[in-house]
């Protein structure tokens, strides 16, 4: 795996070296000698182009190095070489590294980047829904929010976290248009999913104080 990882980190300048190399033996010897040369080093540097290095990000992610992920997202010059469902989570990753540092209207121009390009998965998809919902809800366009979140819920959510999240927004938007019974509904909804998510768990701590007082 760590080898894999450094020839994705360092795959151009390995496949320009090849290609260096390939043209020095073409020269000196001829061209079918070269030629397993010049094709290996246009596999590496288009896939350095097509692929980028969007999989070193996991590690940094996983560890919570946000910097670290943000240089390798900013070290891709021209994502509109990406291949297509590449492209749509490089906006997407930006999008959340943006979204981190409170950039909401950069993180929403990202995502919905990402979105009109397709997401590989529909969960993936769902997942980007919500958080669009969640950006509109920060910027208080309520009636926008209450649209990706069922959009978000339509589309399907990877696991019961970001199922609960929803519902737990949605138990939010419907008291907020004091539609009380659909509010409790999806309270209930997000309790049966028996989140952990410390957030998520303080939120319903929060909301049981005073959702069983409310008509409905």
């Amino acid at each position: 795996m760590k080898f894999y990882n450094l020839l994705i980190k360092y795959r151009l300048w390995i496949g320009v070296l090849l290609l260096v190399m390939a043209a020095v033996a073409n020269v000196v010897f001829s061209f079918w000698p070269s030629l397993p040369l010049y094709i290996i080093a246009v596999i590496l540097i288009g896939g350095h182009f097509f692929f980028g290095p969007l999989r070193l990000i996991q590690e940094y992610m996983e560890s919570g190095d946000m910097e670290g992920a943000e240089k390798i997202i900013n070290s891709i010059k021209y994502p509109q070489l990406l291949y297509k469902p590449i492209r749509s989570v490089y906006f997407t990753l930006k999008g959340n590294l943006a979204m981190m540092k409170q950039d909401f209207d950069g993180a929403e121009k990202m995502m919905k980047k990402g979105l009109d390009l397709g997401m590989p998965m529909k969960e993936a998809e769902g997942a980007s829904l919500l958080q669009m919902g969640m950006l509109s809800m920060q910027k208080n366009d309520l009636k926008q929010a209450e649209g990706y979140i069922r959009q978000a819920l339509r589309k399907g959510l990877p696991d019961k976290e970001n199922q609960a999240a929803a519902y737990l927004q949605m138990c939010s938007l419907m008291m907020n248009k004091r539609e009380f019974r659909a509010a409790k509904d999806f309270f209930r909804k997000t309790k049966a999913l028996k989140p952990t998510t410390p957030q998520i768990v303080d939120q319903i701590k929060q909301i049981e104080k005073y959702i069983s007082r409310i008509p409905g």
